[in-house]
């Protein structure tokens, strides 16, 4: 016992150290030498029909190539002597001709053995078999009659057959019988019936046997089996008919279809069902026929053993019955034996497992021979289902076969073991490219082939050692694989085998590319028949592989006609009900694809209803049913029903009503007197069906009018008449023959009985004669042959009306203000308006101005109407200083009455218009003269103007405010002691005793200074408004030869100065157009005309002019509308040259000091401000402030021209450079003219002609009522300035 448990772990080591050799099956290539291998045999059984050759398949591999052999019922067959038999070159394969020969000679065992001179390959064993379908046993079959409700059995019995014939009943039209739950066919081919029924009564149930190897069938005689019910059976409990009694057995072999059935009879038919005792039926491999009563379970394995339980029920009881089913096995390889290549003094083993039920016995045979037969080798050791070969020789090299067998069968396999010394060799071709979808697996492959067995190494890009690890995997045959390969894993890899006698490598490229992928994929459309439909599919792939789109439909290829391809869409056109269906992209390159589905639903229309029926027909109301059709994709959501009145309106269809879309039926109510005839419209989301066929005819009887005509009026239209209209009822709201209409009608309120006159079919009657405009009370109804209508409602109206008699009365007039009276008067009476009162009118014209001749008077006269039975009103709108004349009328629906006597008012004064226009003329170095006009409208004595100027520089800041008075018949001056060069705004407004009137602007230069240097001017908006204004600002109004010059130039005066490296250009402009520029160009230069815009503006500086350099200038007005070019002369500017340049000050040390003294002190004089403030005193700037009479204008030195800022907006702040008075306010001079109530906000404009109308901006300040602070106290140069 010892000695044993010291072998057993030897013998393991042996298995572990061979363990390399049984890995994979190899295979050597065809060049070298190699023991026989069978690569093509029949199966164990054959089955052969009699009509053709047979063919027993025997081919085989070997080096050299084998030659073959064949037994027959374990003898020798001598192939060559048998001139039937035919072995094919090359191959071991029969070919036996059996035509003209008894088939039967050729049954039997075959077995095929290949041979070389390195060993022999065995075949299987076949059996060849004829197959047979024998004709069926004459037997005369005796008719069977049956009581109903009983069970029967109709057994079949047909001739065994090669193989099984396929059973089933038909009668004699060939026609299946019908199986159920009661009739039913078993396995065997018997017919059972659970229990009979009258209609089972029949001559001819005829059993058929189909043969499949010669697709021949046979016939039973028929039986004749009658049904009988003298003496019916009852109803019972169910009982077994097959299996009989309450167990059976069933064995089956593994791997095969296990079968159990179970048939009951019983009445009521019972219901079978099914269960495993102990156990789950395999529901994945389980399936149910012939009613629940065939259970058949396929690839059966030793699980499915067990007792299985069959039921079978009705509402009488249950039965059961057990099969006890028992599974065996044949032989099934659990590891067949792999071929062995070893190499000279290697050791090898070959097993062969197997399994079975019964457990098989295993037998070993080398080169077909058994080893208990074959020469003894010290070298090959046997124990059971394992051979091991150790240290084996070259010439050793054998074919090994494995036989396992119980008494279900036997397995048997060969096995060579080939003795060779190769170097290794790679199989795989060299500088294979394999291409694989990014995160897919790559498998690069390194098949080989050496003895003893290459070991392999894998490197990438020449350099990196590739091992067993993510991402990668090296496979025992030499395949390297990556499992989720990624662009990073591309590039050269080089695999080398090596063994004893050599080494060889082998390069191969891995590309990784991008996955296609559907970025777009085809919706779902619901398309309307004759439409076209279109299926987007845009797909991204890897550019270097080249795709291929596909589209399917239901899984199949495109038909062909309406559908068009595109690289990213699918075009179906004319869409038909036929193309409805699933379609699918597919977009296929070499390596991968993607595919994207959509549905498309066609709609159309609905058919037409169908099969219109009325019911339920009375006098007033009709049922109607309808089918409806078919709806094509599309739900039905109503359906309209119409009808057509044969009667009065054939040929006219006309809506009655609506039902709900499921439904199929609907109640109509009806009219009297109508001859009917209905039809039916289904809507869907398309639109409206065709309609239906109409329905038959439905005729109402007549009766009386169930409404009166509608829209009854009455109207006077001449005096004393009384006109009453209606709507007439149609023939069809007139529910009977002689349709006509009572009117009726009496004066309101009197009392009076109704007068009443039949009238025809008409819609109008006119009653004369009666007073004029009074009210009447009407009625009309509706009469016909079958009665009146209902009781008619009554319609209040009056009679024709006339002018009014008399005008009003007591008017009087008051005086509001200059522009607005107010009149009143006394209403006139109601009769003598003799019509409806609509108002009154109240006529009024201005006579004369009391300052105006009468031939200036304005003789137009006005009109306000005032609505309803008014007594007073306004009237806006009068002028000042003027006197009316009014006069009042009554107005009705007829007319307007006589006029009120006539009644005279005047209106006080007011004030002036602005001033018929403003000019600037005659500029020159320091004076302007002004002419204005004096205002159209006076509106009372002209007392006279007031003028205010203020100087504009260059950076929008504002010089002080003077202000002029002058009598009313002065209208020019001449202002001096302006400074050169400088811009001027100017303000003027005319007065009366009640005030200012609006003012008008305008602005002008003066002549500029050529003697003195220039600052530096930039273009920028100019002014917009003076500083704290007091009345509104007006535009500037020009008389009529100012507006629109009609001779002579649109340029005046052109003026130049000159700076170091430009010029400044100014100009006089009298015209209107909208594109005004500068243009220079360099003297006697050929080049363009150089072009600067200049809207707005009156001067313009040239800037970057080269010095030392002469420019021609002139100035160009242009408008799109007019195709005319005006122009100034050419003006000749010459730039000075420039002097040399002076050392910068800002940068010398003396400057410097000074500017820091200076700040230094402006910081002493602050901190004194501000603590004399603190203390309540006052400063040396309150003082001057103190000393102005108008607190509008500022200080301003005109030495030294400090200017304050320039601002539009309409704040009340103070100007810079200007003190605000310590109680936060402004004072006003003596004239409530404050330019404040004339502000201009928003952006620059001009007149007609081009004048300025304030293009200055400025930023908005914060309000003056801050207290004691004033607002410019942060400021330094503010505090100097209160100093001055």
């Amino acid at each position: 016992m010892d000695r044993n448990r010291k072998r057993v772990p030897g013998f393991a080591a042996v298995l572990l150290i061979l363990l390399s050799h049984m890995t994979s099956a190899l295979e050597v290539p065809l060049d070298l030498p190699q023991p026989p291998t069978i690569t093509l045999q029949s199966p164990k059984d054959y089955i052969f029909d009699p009509r053709e050759n047979i063919v027993i398949h025997c081919e085989a591999k070997g080096k050299p190539h084998p030659s073959f052999l064949w037994t027959r019922n374990g003898t020798h067959f001598e192939v060559e002597k048998d001139s039937k038999v035919l072995m094919k070159p090359g191959s071991g394969t029969l070919v036996i001709d059996i035509s003209g020969e008894k088939a039967e000679a050729y049954e039997g065992t075959y077995q095929c053995t290949a041979h070389n001179e390195h060993g022999t390959a065995v075949s299987n064993s076949i059996v060849i078999r004829q197959s047979r379908s024998p004709l069926w046993s004459k037997e005369r079959n005796e008719a069977i009659a049956v009581q109903i409700g009983g069970s029967l059995v109709l057994k079949c019995r047909p001739p065994a057959g090669l193989p099984p014939p396929v059973i089933f009943w038909m009668d004699n039209n060939f026609q299946r019988l019908p199986l159920d739950q009661r009739v039913s066919q078993a396995l065997n081919g018997d017919l059972y019936f659970s229990n009979v029924l009258p209609e089972d009564t029949r001559s001819d149930y005829i059993c058929y046997a189909r043969f499949p190897h010669t697709q021949t069938i046979q016939q039973k005689q028929p039986i004749s089996v009658t049904v009988l019910d003298n003496s019916p059976d009852g109803e019972r409990r169910p009982r077994f008919m097959m299996p009989q009694g309450t167990t059976s057995t069933k064995m089956v072999l593994r791997g095969e279809t296990l079968e159990l059935e179970c048939i009951a009879d019983g009445l009521p038919t019972p219901e079978i069902s099914w269960q495993k005792d102990g156990g789950e039926l395999p529901s994945s491999r389980m399936s149910f026929y012939n009613f629940k009563k065939t259970l058949k379970v396929s690839d059966v394995n030793e699980a499915d053993g067990g007792d299985y339980r069959c039921t079978a029920t009705n509402n009488l009881g249950t039965v059961h019955h057990i099969i006890q089913v028992t599974v065996k096995a044949a032989p099934f390889w659990v590891s067949a034996p792999r071929n062995l290549i070893l190499a000279p003094n290697e050791t090898g083993i070959l097993t062969c497992r197997v399994d079975g039920k019964p457990k098989p016995l295993i037998t070993w045979l080398v080169n077909g021979v058994s080893l208990q037969n074959a020469p003894e080798d010290h070298t090959r050791k046997v124990d059971d289902d394992t051979v091991i070969l150790s240290n084996v020789q070259s010439g050793s090299s054998a074919v090994y076969q494995c036989n396992a067998s119980n008494e279900f069968g036997y397995l048997m396999a060969n096995a060579f073991v080939n003795v060779l010394a190769e170097p290794p060799r790679v199989l795989t071709p060299p500088n294979r490219v394999y291409q694989v979808i990014t995160n897919r697996p790559a498998l690069l492959h390194c098949a080989s082939f050496g003895s003893p067995i290459p070991a392999i190494t894998w490197f990438k890009d020449s350099q990196t050692s590739v091992k067993n690890g993510d991402p990668y995997v090296i496979h025992d045959n030499g395949t390297l694989e990556i499992n989720v390969a990624q662009p990073i894993n591309s590039g050269k890899y080089t695999c080398i085998a090596t063994n004893n006698f050599g080494i060889k490598e082998n390069h191969m490229y891995l590309e990784v590319k991008e996955p296609t992928r559907i970025l777009k994929q085809p919706e779902y459309k619901v398309v309307q028949r004759g439409m076209s439909a279109v299926f987007e599919c845009r797909v991204k792939h890897d550019p270097s592989l080249i795709p291929t789109m596909t589209w399917l439909k239901d899984n199949r290829e495109l038909p062909d006609g309406r559908f068009e391809v595109n690289m990213e869409s699918l075009t179906i056109k004319d869409v038909t009900e036929e193309d409805e269906g699933t379609y699918t992209c597919i977009m296929n390159t070499t390596l991968d694809q993607d595919s994207a589905s959509a549905m498309l639903t066609v709609v159309e229309k609905p058919d037409p209803p169908t099969d219109l029926e009325l019911t339920d027909q009375t006098e007033r109301s009709v049922h109607l049913t309808w089918i409806p059709g078919d709806e094509h994709n599309s739900p039905t959501e109503k359906f309209l029903i119409q009808y057509e009145d044969l009667l009065h309106q054939p040929g006219v269809w006309i809506n009655l009503t609506e039902a709900s879309g499921t439904s199929t039926t609907a109640q109509l109510n009806l009219s009297p007197y109508v001859y009917y005839s209905f039809r039916v419209l289904a809507l869907n989301h398309v639109g409206y069906s065709q309609p239906s066929q109409p329905s038959s005819q439905y005729r109402t009887n007549p009766a009386a009018p169930d409404e009166n005509p509608s829209d009854v009026q009455c109207l006077g239209t001449m005096p004393g008449d009384l006109a009453i209209s209606w709507t007439p009822l149609t023939g069809f709201q007139a529910n009977g023959p002689s349709l006509e209409y009572k009117v009726l009608w009496r004066q309101k309120d009197t009392g009076e009985d109704w007068s009443s006159q039949n009238v025809g079919n008409a819609s109008q009657f006119v009653v004369s004669g009666g007073p004029v405009y009074v009210p009447y009370e009407v009625m009309v109804q509706a009469l016909n042959d079958y009665g009146s209508g209902p009781e008619p409602e009554v319609v209040i109206g009056h009679s024709g009306g006339d002018l009014p008699l008399s005008a009003p009365d007591s008017v009087q007039i008051m005086v509001h203000n200059s522009t607005l009276a107010e009149v009143h008067w006394e209403p006139v009476s109601f009769p003598s308006v003799r019509g409806k009162l609509e108002g009154y009118k109240v006529y009024y014209r201005r006579e004369s101005g009391l300052h105006e001749t009468e031939e200036d008077a304005e003789q137009r006269e006005r009109v306000l109407t005032f609505s309803g039975n008014r007594s007073e009103g306004r009237l806006p709108g009068l002028q000042p200083y003027s006197t009316y004349n009014l006069t009042i009328r009554v107005l009705n629906n007829k007319g307007e009455g006589p006029p009120s006597p006539s009644k005279t008012f005047k209106t006080p004064e007011g004030v002036p218009g602005p001033p018929s226009f403003l000019n600037a003329i005659n500029p020159s170095l320091d004076t302007l003269t002004l002419q204005w006009g004096p205002p159209t409208n006076n509106n009372g004595r002209l007392a006279g103007y007031t003028l205010k100027y203020q100087p504009v520089n260059n950076t929008n800041e504002l010089g002080p405010v003077k202000v002029m008075t002058f009598l009313a018949n002065e209208t020019t001056i001449t202002l001096g002691n302006l400074n050169s060069s400088m811009l001027y705004k100017f303000y003027l407004s005319a007065k009366t005793i009640k005030g200012s009137g609006p003012i008008i602007t305008e602005e002008a230069f003066t002549v500029m200074d050529t003697t003195r240097s220039q600052p530096t001017v930039e273009t920028s908006k100019g002014p917009t408004e003076p500083p704290h204004p007091t009345s509104p600002i007006t535009q500037s109004p020009h008389p009529p030869f100012h507006k629109v010059p009609p001779v002579g130039p649109a340029f005046g005066k052109v003026n130049t100065s000159m700076l170091e490296d430009g010029a400044v250009i100014s100009w006089e402009y009298f015209g209107h157009h909208k594109n005004v520029y500068v243009e220079y160009i360099v003297e006697n230069s050929k080049e363009d005309w150089k072009q600067e815009l200049v809207n707005g503006s009156h001067w313009h500086m040239i800037k970057g002019l080269k010095p030392g350099t002469s420019y021609k200038v002139r100035v160009v007005a242009r408008d799109p509308a007019d195709p005319a070019v005006h122009s100034t002369d050419e003006v000749l500017v010459a730039v000075p040259a420039v002097a040399n340049r002076q050392v910068d000050i800002a940068t010398q040390g003396w400057f410097i000091g000074l500017m820091c003294a200076i700040a230094l002190l402006i910081l002493v004089l602050l901190i004194v401000c501000f603590i004399k403030r603190n203390k309540g005193g006052k400063y040396p700037v309150k003082e001057k402030e103190d000393a102005h009479q108008d607190p509008e204008i500022q200080p301003m030195k005109e030495d030294d021209g400090t200017f304050g800022e320039y601002s539009d907006t309409e704040d009340h702040k103070p100007l810079k450079g200007s003190r605000t008075p310590s109680n936060g306010t402004v004072r006003r001079d003596e004239s409530d003219d404050s330019l404040v109530d004339y502000g201009e906000g928003g952006d620059g404009q001009f007149n007609e002609d081009g004048s300025f109308i304030g293009q200055y901006s400025g930023k908005k300040e914060k309000d003056t009522h801050e207290g004691n602070e004033s607002s410019e106290a942060p400021s330094p140069v503010n505090a100097m300035n209160s100093f001055v």
